[in-house]
């Protein structure tokens, strides 16, 4: 299960001029968690955070594993359509528990379970780039879109339809789908019913950035052989954890207190999530939009306005100590780093024992990868300790199924609790509604006038 080392948010730990007073953590920051945890539970109990509720959802996990295991085998890949939260868990699922090569794995390696792609941006250089490599006839889409109407989902499923159609005859393209939406409304739902389609439900009361447990994230990770039933308890186990008003016994509670009040009071606007392991590379995407989406706003659930909200940078270890660690130790002390390290990275890789006069790298001889990794980890956890740049770690023991449900709950009670401190709702996303009205606009759809652009100005290009 994670663990949460947040000494270096601390003076004394981080030094006497830098952090928080270790004292706040039984005192007002106590109390304002306090005060968030009551509010995350009451709207917990009126079940508008449906999200809590999904490791222990045994009909819906046998709906989607039922999918996964009849028809879901017949196909050599899955192909799931969707953007944001509709993709970017099922992504981290991919790269953390099956591994960045799975799909160039042969059959038998792979147990014969499909190969899994996700589509999401609708460019067309990716999209065709894809589809001219896969054989259309053995391939199932999952096309995820809670609303059925998200534009550059149902832009692409009408694409692979029309290409299916093409392939194997319009009569046979409806046993290549499966949509995962809504239970009982929108457009993808209503398709489905006129057309047999089979469907599995995004409940009512779990918003897209918090589905990755339900239907949109179990499907993919199910189909593909990955260990549902231990993902959902490790993410079960995290809720018992996070359970506690006291804020020093639970760790999601830590998490967004401790980063809040970074944003809040030490002008540490940007949250950095750096994972040291190329398996949890979309993690941090993943967490990207979660945060983002849920902590930005423009007002607050009082009808103020506020326009407050960190701002999430995903990094990867040792990666980007090469290209973002010289600005995080020296520039701006406008950032906080989120460490996550895991302490069973599998096969380490030993290094050799040679070249034993070329003491530029003979010293490595007799370690290994793994252990260069973590060392480099805790290293730049020290060096910014020492320049008074805080930051916390999440150590995993290993990167598994269980570890990673626990991993996603505790981000996502993190968030709820956040939203909470800023006084804002974590559930809904205003901001982006302009934007899709006005796509709808350019795209001629029905009831969405085409809006008025300023025509470019020559003085204004170079």
């Amino acid at each position: 299960m994670p663990t949460l080392d947040y000494g270096s948010m601390l003076k004394g730990v981080l030094g006497e001029d830098a952090g928080l007073d270790p004292d706040r953590l039984s005192q007002d920051l106590s109390e304002r968690f306090t005060k968030a945890h009551a509010d995350v539970e009451a709207r917990r109990a009126s079940e508008e955070m449906g999200f809590f509720q999904l490791p222990d959802d045994r009909a819906l996990l046998a709906a989607t594993r039922e999918a996964a295991d009849t028809f879901g085998q017949w196909f050599e890949t899955v192909v799931v359509i969707g953007i944001g939260g509709s993709s970017l868990g099922t992504a981290t699922l991919r790269e953390s528990l099956l591994g960045s090569g799975w799909n160039e794995l042969d059959a038998e390696a792979r147990e014969h379970y499909p190969r899994l792609f996700v589509l999401e941006n609708p460019d067309p250089h990716s999209f065709s780039g894809l589809l001219s490599r896969l054989d259309l006839r053995r391939t199932l889409f999952n096309v995820v879109s809670k609303s059925g109407s998200t534009a550059e989902t149902m832009a692409q499923f009408m694409v692979v339809w029309g290409l299916l159609e093409e392939a194997i005859g319009a009569d046979k393209v409806h046993g290549h789908f499966l949509f995962t939406t809504s239970p009982d409304s929108g457009a993808l739902r209503q398709l489905a019913s006129d057309l047999g389609i089979p469907t599995l439900p995004i409940p009512d009361n779990v918003g897209g950035r918090f589905s990755v447990l339900s239907p949109v994230g179990l499907l993919p990770a199910a189909v593909t052989g990955i260990d549902v039933e231990a993902m959902l308890r490790g993410a079960g186990e995290m809720v018992k954890r996070c359970e506690s008003a006291t804020l020093t016994e639970n760790p999601a509670g830590l998490l967004a207190t401790l980063l809040h009040a970074a944003d809040t009071e030490l002008g540490a606007h940007i949250h950095v999530l750096m994972p040291y392991a190329d398996r949890l590379r979309s993690l941090a995407l993943w967490f990207q939009q979660l945060w983002a989406e849920s902590l930005g706003k423009g007002v607050a659930r009082s009808g103020e306005r506020v326009e407050v909200g960190p701002t999430p940078l995903p990094a990867v270890g040792a990666t980007d100590q090469h290209s973002q660690v010289q600005l995080f130790m020296e520039g701006p002390r406008d950032k906080v780093l989120v460490f996550v390290g895991v302490e069973n990275g599998g096969d380490p890789v030993h290094i050799p024992t040679i070249f034993p006069d070329v003491g530029a790298f003979s010293y490595l001889g007799g370690h290994s990868l793994g252990e260069l990794l973590d060392a480099e980890r805790r290293a730049t956890a020290e060096a910014l300790r020492r320049g008074g740049r805080p930051s916390m770690t999440i150590t995993l023991d290993r990167v598994d199924a269980r570890s990673v449900g626990a991993l996603f709950m505790l981000f996502q009670i993190a968030t709820v609790y956040g939203g909470a401190l800023y006084g804002v709702n974590p559930l809904d996303q205003p901001g982006v509604e302009l934007g899709k009205e006005l796509t709808y606009g350019l795209m001629g759809r029905a009831g969405y006038p085409p809006p008025e652009l300023p025509s470019p100005d020559p003085r204004w290009r170079a």
